[in-house]
């Protein structure tokens, strides 16, 4: 198997579409050789624990009200092209994605991170749902069949949260600016949104690779 380690946040549209286009190709090669990990980018590390306004926070983030549209104009009309209908008039406010980085972690360790993944981003961009609300996550949570009991209790404290804060630096100190962020077998990064044939050429690629590289059996009988 090979590792596709994959840097993201689950209120990063363009992660969105990155992992829609990624999980299309997959589908396509069922038999594909990855061994998929999440891990924490913040896009905003310092958001407030309550988040804020969203509408303020676009204006601000892109210059303006006119900047806002533009740039969500432009990410709407990607993902319909992706087959998501995101439901931005929805979301009110953009959370502190902490918690949320924390339930993955969790998820992770239970063998349940992709449906997590998934679940954060459609409660998000679909739902409009705050993914930083106690209850939100756990309802994500239960229906991922995690220990639901267990993540309440480390919900409500603050466990794994200086560790997600320091993958999020050490990501950033290796010179990660932004994401989605694929890096295949710890050598090779790609960035951004990549489009399903590009994935479907590096599985068919990497494949092969195995398929030559695996010894036959010579043994005279």
């Amino acid at each position: 198997m090979v590792k596709l380690d994959i840097l993201s946040d689950p209120i990063c549209p363009w992660c969105y579409i990155g992992k829609t286009r990624l999980d299309r190709a997959l589908a396509q090669r069922p038999d594909h050789p990855f061994t998929i990990e999440w891990h924490p980018f913040q896009l905003n590390p310092d958001m407030p624990p309550e988040g804020m306004d969203r509408r303020a926070y676009l204006e601000g983030k892109f210059g303006g009200k006119e900047g806002a549209v533009r740039v969500y104009g432009q990410i709407a009309d990607a993902a319909e092209e992706d087959g998501l209908m995101l439901n931005l008039g929805a979301i009110e406010r953009t959370p502190n994605t902490l918690n949320a980085h924390r339930l993955i972690h969790w998820a992770g360790i239970e063998g349940r991170q992709t449906p997590v993944v998934s679940a954060l981003f459609a409660a998000y961009f679909e739902k409009g749902l705050d993914i930083s609300d106690l209850e939100v996550l756990l309802q994500i949570a239960t229906d991922a069949e995690m220990d639901v009991d267990a993540t309440r209790r480390l919900l409500q404290g603050d466990a794994d949260s200086a560790d997600i804060r320091a993958r999020d630096a050490h990501a950033r100190q290796r010179g990660v600016g932004g994401v989605p962020m694929f890096i295949v077998a710890n050598q090779h990064a790609l960035s951004g949104a990549q489009p399903t044939d590009l994935w479907l050429q590096a599985i068919d690629e990497i494949t092969e690779q195995i398929r030559t590289k695996t010894p036959t059996d010579s043994t005279v009988h």
